[in-house]
C-alpha cells in the first residue's frame, strides 16, 4: 500500500478537525477548505507534526485554481502533495515534484470515458475517484489506466472501506469522524 498500513486519508475541513487527527496516529490526510491566508501557517503547523498532507487546491478560498496557483503553491508552501479535478494543475504539481491526485468523478459511463482520458493526460501520482461506493469502478480505472486509487464519497461504513480496498483502492478520503476512530491507532 502506497501509505503503509494507513487505509484511510482523514479529509480535514478546519483546524479543529486537524487538531481531532491528530489524537491518532495517521501520518496522511487532505486539507480541504482553506483561506489562502492560511495556507502556509497550517501547512508549517502540519510539517511540525510530521503529518504528511495534501492539499485540495480546488477548496482554497482565495486563490485561482490553476497552474499559477498551483506553481505558487507547491514553492511557497511545499505540500505533500496537492488535489485537484484540473488537468493542468495536476501537470504543473507534477513538473514541481510535488505529489498529485487527479480528482475525478464517474457518475456514467460518459464520465468514465472523460475521466480515463484525463487521468491519461494529466498522468497523476494517484487518482482519486468518487464516489467510492463503487468498486467495479474502483478496478476499472486502476487496469485502465495503471494508476493508484484513492476512493472517495459516499463511504460511511468501515464495511464499504473494507470493499474499496478489496477492490484495488490504495486508500479512502474521508471527513468521517467515526471512520477516524474506528481506523485510527
Amino acid at each position: 500500500m502506497e501509505f503503509g498500513d494507513q487505509k484511510i486519508l482523514p479529509a480535514v475541513h478546519s483546524m479543529k478537525d486537524f487538531d481531532k487527527m491528530l489524537k491518532y496516529s495517521f501520518e496522511y490526510g487532505v486539507f480541504l477548505d482553506l483561506h489562502v491566508g492560511m495556507v502556509k501557517s497550517v501547512f508549517d503547523y502540519a510539517n511540525s507534526k510530521n503529518k504528511k498532507m495534501f492539499l485540495h487546491m480546488d477548496l482554497i478560498q482565495g486563490l485561482a485554481n490553476d497552474e499559477f496557483a498551483a506553481e505558487y503553491i507547491c514553492q511557497t508552501v511545499k505540500p505533500y502533495g496537492i488535489i485537484s479535478t484540473r488537468k493542468n494543475v495536476v501537470k504543473r504539481a507534477r513538473e514541481l515534484n510535488v505529489k498529485a491526485i487527479q480528482r475525478t468523478f464517474v457518475i456514467d459511463s460518459n464520465a468514465y470515458r472523460r475521466s480515463v482520458e484525463l487521468i491519461k493526460q494529466s498522468d497523476p501520482d494517484y487518482i482519486e475517484l468518487l464516489p467510492g461506493v463503487v468498486p467495479k469502478m474502483i478496478e476499472r480505472i486502476r487496469k485502465e489506466t495503471g494508476k493508484p486509487i484513492i476512493a472517495g464519497g459516499l463511504i460511511d461504513h468501515p464495511e464499504e472501506v473494507d470493499a474499496a480496498l478489496k477492490a484495488g483502492a490504495s486508500a479512502i478520503t474521508t471527513s468521517s469522524k467515526e471512520l477516524w476512530t474506528y481506523f485510527g491507532k
